[in-house]
């Protein structure tokens, strides 16, 4: 500690983003540290922050500029430390809003900073410019060739530059600096967005299991209260019961705490081929345009994947996930995501460059996309085309009830919705030998979200079994592929 406080300011800042910028990294893509050990480095980086600005913030009558860099550098400790924690407490929503609010405060306080940089060295410029200045040079200018004093000026930094004009050259200046920064900033944001990182994987877990028809086996309880025999010449009146007062319980019991749910030989409940660490995890598509997050998270996607552990018996993440098209990139082209969630209520607006990733991700990663109408017509005819983008030669068909994707697990006589806001039918993508996509008309989403959008038990249990179908169908054909991949060498 003595050592630490020994430090010069300038070692002390230089040593805390080092730490801070190893984290970053580490928490996006190394995975090195302890999951336990990354909440203490951020949290102490943003105290020593924070400790730092009010410091600053008592001396600022001294130091203007040393406090406004200062909070600058806070800016983005701040920024990052709350899109970390809002992640790692599950608050999925906080995170987008930490995210998004992050970047536009950054940029603003980037734009200031050059706003008045550029101003600080016009000034200078033009004080030079004047101690320069006096009548004798002036009468010399005169007497010179024209050609002299033409000459043009190129620096930006000069408010005298021939490309600002001569009419409101300062605020031309101006308007150039923040042009020039807005593009070099969003030029460059694309660049990074364009980064891939270290490759991730998505491993299954180990295990074994029957791909069949959970039975389910109702018991009738007979529960016989008890009789009374009164005397029917009493001088009381009773209001006499029914002698044979008979109460019928009804017990659900299903078949699946007796069948091991999953695929292929092993131990316990889990897929051929997994990994002690794997896990079933819950992945969303995160797309601009519209509200990727409808129900996202805690209080939502978290309560199908807990039903989903709950009715199979298989291990899953602590978390649900959300990644953009060109995050899903990332994934090792066998061990991905088996399925992605796509929902919301108004555009998808995706590049050339992330249909394109999703093509990849259907046909090459042997993945499957789950997509959910949050609330809107216009919804219905987005994921559509958002389909007709990734699979031009696919046309969607109605899912018949007796297909195995609605009977396996759990028999579903009907398809199970909270509104029907893209009609009553599931329609599915069908392509080499499996579906490849499946579209759930009336917001499924809704109906596993805490409170079940007001719909019936009957409804949003339902519900739940559809969710485990569709997941359990994309792990299982994942599980299959990999397999195969792994036999004919394709994991090597």
């Amino acid at each position: 500690m003595k050592a630490i406080l020994k430090m010069r300011s300038w070692q002390l800042v230089g040593v805390v983003a080092f730490v801070w910028h190893f984290a970053l990294v580490d928490w996006l893509w190394l995975h090195l540290l302890a999951d336990s050990l990354l909440p203490v480095i951020f949290l102490l980086i943003a105290l020593l922050s924070l400790s730092g600005l009010c410091k600053n913030y008592k001396q600022r009558a001294e130091n203007q500029i040393q406090f406004w860099a200062v909070f600058s550098l806070c800016i983005p400790v701040g920024w990052h430390a709350g899109v970390f924690f809002s992640e790692w407490l599950g608050l999925e929503m906080f995170r987008a809003y930490f995210a998004r609010g992050g970047l536009a405060m950054f940029f603003m306080t980037g734009l200031v900073w050059v706003i008045w940089g550029v101003e600080k060295y016009a000034q200078r410029i033009e004080i030079a410019r004047r101690e320069k200045f006096n009548l004798e040079n002036v009468l010399q200018r005169k007497r010179t060739n024209r050609k002299n004093t033409d000459l043009k000026i190129w620096n930006p930094l000069d408010p005298h530059a021939w490309y600002y004009g001569e009419k409101s050259p300062r605020l031309n200046q101006s308007l150039n600096g923040f042009v020039s920064y807005t593009v070099l900033f969003c030029l460059i944001c694309m660049i990074l967005s364009q980064f891939q990182g270290c490759t991730q994987f998505y491993d299954l877990p180990a295990g074994g299991g029957e791909n069949q028809a959970v039975q389910q086996v109702v018991k009738v309880q007979k529960i016989i209260r008890k009789k009374f025999i009164l005397n029917p010449y009493s001088a009381i009146n009773y209001n006499t019961p029914e002698l044979d007062d008979v109460k019928l319980e009804l017990n659900e019991v299903t078949a699946h705490r007796y069948t091991k749910m999953g695929f292929g030989e092993g131990e316990g409940a889990g897929f051929a081929g997994g990994t002690s660490n794997g896990v079933v995890g819950f992945v969303r598509l995160e797309y601009p345009g519209g509200d990727w997050n409808q129900d996202f998270g805690i209080g939502g996607d978290m309560n199908m994947l807990l039903k989903y552990a709950e009715l199979t018996g298989q291990k899953i993440d602590k978390k649900t996930k959300a990644y953009s098209a060109a995050q899903l990139k990332t994934f090792d082209g066998v061990r991905c995501p088996p399925l992605v969630y796509v929902t919301g209520q108004r555009n998808i607006s995706l590049g050339n460059n992330d249909v394109k990733i999703l093509q990849e991700y259907l046909n090459d990663k042997h993945g499957m996309i789950f997509g959910d109408n949050g609330g809107s017509r216009h919804f219905h005819h987005q994921f559509l085309s958002m389909m007709q983008r990734i699979l031009p030669e696919v046309r969607p068909v109605r899912i018949p009830t007796d297909d195995p994707i609605h009977t396996r697990p759990y028999q579903i006589v009907r398809v199970p919705y909270v509104a029907p806001h893209g009609g009553e039918e599931a329609l599915g993508w069908f392509k080499d030998g499996r579906w490849v996509a499946y579209y759930h008309p009336g917001d499924i989403g809704d109906a596993w979200a805490d409170g079940h959008a007001g719909v019936s038990q009957e409804i949003w249990a339902n519900c739940y079994r559809l969710g485990v179908n569709i997941m359990s169908y994309a792990h299982i054909e994942h599980a299959k592929w990999r397999l195969a991949q792994k036999q004919s060498g394709g994991d090597e």
